[in-house]
């Protein structure tokens, strides 16, 4: 199984019980959960050596964070500790036509007020076949956006393989601080992750015939959006979620995958969604456990999309189906009859 870096942030999560808005709220569930983090424990669950690295407080929230990560399978070795805290952020779930609504309190975390020094990158990426981050993470500051240049950069010169998910956070930077930052992150990356909006937000390239408010969805336009990623930026892997937004509580999700000038379509799955945070990050992680274990394009992008589909099932952020739940799902088994 390959050996997969992640880097990014990982907080805590406060949200109200079942279906309660902030509002209403009397006590909040807690989950850990980012980007990054959830990407290494799906991959976890799937066998490979998952790598996940990030800097939390040295107090008993943050060993508390570092115990559920471990928990999952995860190697924690590269966890620096210091800093005054753990981002939070609040999280009402949505359902039918009421959106999911997000409130963040990360400002002054343990990650993002980290420095280059606090990761040995030639050190952390010994031995290791892939590394992954998101857009997310050099949005926390261009202290971070430095670690992440530092990163890409040895990794590279070691022959790693990089991913990266876009992931453009609008209650983080402006979209030009974002197309400028990531724009010069994108010559070391050999595989892209994209959903329907991101590409547009980030560098302004656009699906035609795609309106993500309707749930209109248009492949020839994203299969331009792919051919352009291409020509700016010389990324021949362009993956996209496609999400079809019917209401909160149910979507059509698929998704399609650009490897070197041929398209791969994945099935398309009606999702009744238990919880949709995180669906993208396993989307990510069944794309690199794939790809990174020496699997075709169409197969990558049938687990991916499969296991994201799971994962919208699945309460928290991080999807917790094994490699063989997903190939079952891929194979056809989704009727959700009760396995005895």
């Amino acid at each position: 199984m390959a050996k997969v870096v992640t880097f990014g942030e990982i907080m805590l999560r406060l949200q109200p019980p079942e279906y309660k808005r902030f509002l209403q709220a009397t006590s909040f569930d807690i989950v850990y959960g980012g980007g990054e983090a959830n990407v290494a424990m799906s991959l976890a669950q799937y066998g490979d050596d998952a790598v996940y690295v990030t800097k939390l407080p040295d107090n008993p929230i943050g060993q508390a964070c570092l115990n559920e990560i471990r928990k999952w399978g995860v190697n924690t070795g590269f966890i620096a500790r210091g800093g005054a805290r753990l981002g939070i952020y609040f999280c009402e779930k949505g359902a039918s036509q009421r959106p999911s609504n997000v409130v963040y309190d990360r400002a002054g975390s343990s990650i993002a007020a980290s420095t280059v020094a606090d990761f040995d990158w030639d050190k952390i990426f010994d031995g290791v076949d892939w590394f992954h981050f998101t857009g997310i993470t050099p949005a926390l500051g261009d202290n971070v956006a430095e670690s992440v240049m530092a990163a890409c950069k040895a990794a590279k010169a070691r022959g790693v393989r990089i991913s990266c998910d876009l992931n453009y956070r609008k209650k983080l930077w402006t979209k030009e601080k974002a197309g400028e930052v990531m724009g010069s992150l994108m010559q070391y990356v050999d595989v892209l992750i994209a959903n329907e909006e991101d590409c547009s937000d980030v560098f302004g390239i656009k699906a035609t015939g795609t309106d993500i408010e309707t749930g209109k969805i248009s492949t020839d336009g994203y299969k331009e959006v792919c051919r352009k990623i291409e020509d700016r930026f010389g990324i021949h892997t362009v993956a996209i979620t496609l999400r079809e937004s019917i209401s909160a509580s149910q979507n059509g999700w698929s998704g399609m995958l650009y490897a070197d000038g041929d398209f791969f379509f994945s099935d398309r799955y009606l999702i009744t969604i238990v919880d949709r945070v995180g669906g993208g990050d396993s989307f990510g992680a069944g794309l690199i456990h794939t790809l990174a274990n020496g699997k075709g394009p169409q197969d990558a992008i049938s687990f991916a999309v499969a296991a994201s589909c799971l994962k919208h099932t699945v309460e928290g952020d991080y999807n917790v189906a094994s490699e063989k739940e997903v190939l079952n799902l891929v194979k056809g088994g989704g009727s959700g009859r009760v396995q005895r």
